[in-house]
């Protein structure tokens, strides 16, 4: 069923001409030492614009963990506000433990330079977890892009903060944040990395966890 939910995706994707790419990064962060897969879209119209993401993590057997999410901005007007609705879920096989469905609304402010080379959205949220403890919550979420040298250079990422009762950490508020720095061959090939800095994210405390990759623009 994921196969086929990811296959769908990838079609409405590609025929919608939409800007997306395929990542693979090798994580060394402590206790990790795995591959992950993102296949990353996003695409504006005259309404708004579409992004979802769809990650997996790698053994050597295969998959251990799949997640995604997908956000849609939408405005009837010239501002640079818009309503902001998306979903994120998944499932991790060796758990087993399964990430709570996650719906938000809420509001966005987007800023992009006349040429586009850099730009920012902050966007705040109600947050719906089902199945929580305390399912009412919020989140912050801050993402942003920078395109240097000519292009040849890409400083992209986001940064979420949510509240998110977690009884097995004793916690109620988390932060993740993924800055990645990309070299761009050419139009579609990158090398690059991805820091993840997540505190009270899938355990206590901060962690820090780099990763080296590639991007393929298709």
């Amino acid at each position: 069923m994921k196969k086929i939910l990811i296959i769908i995706m990838l079609i409405i994707a590609f025929k919608a001409n939409a800007q997306t790419n395929l990542q693979l990064h090798y994580d060394f962060g402590n206790g990790r030492k795995f591959l992950t897969s993102t296949v990353e879209m996003f695409k504006p119209d005259t309404l708004g614009s579409t992004f979802f993401f769809v990650d997996f993590n790698y053994n050597a057997a295969g998959p251990t963990e799949g997640y995604w999410e997908i956000a849609r901005e939408l405005k009837f007007w010239k501002a640079p506000f818009s309503v902001h609705v998306e979903y994120n879920g998944g499932l991790n096989a060796l758990l087993p433990l399964q990430f709570n469905n996650a719906y938000l609304l809420g509001g966005t402010y987007s800023w992009n330079s006349a040429d586009f080379s850099k730009g920012i959205s902050l966007s705040a949220m109600y947050k719906m977890i089902q199945g929580n403890d305390s399912p009412h919550n919020f989140q912050l979420t801050g993402v942003w892009y920078v395109n240097m040298l000519k292009d040849k250079l890409s400083f992209t990422g986001f940064a979420d903060f949510w509240r998110e009762k977690q009884s097995f950490i004793g916690t109620s508020y988390v932060f993740i944040s993924e800055p990645q720095l990309w070299y761009n061959v050419n139009k579609a090939f990158s090398v690059g990395t991805e820091v993840e800095f997540g505190y009270n994210f899938g355990g206590s405390g901060m962690n820090i966890c780099p990763t080296l990759g590639v991007k393929w623009n298709l």
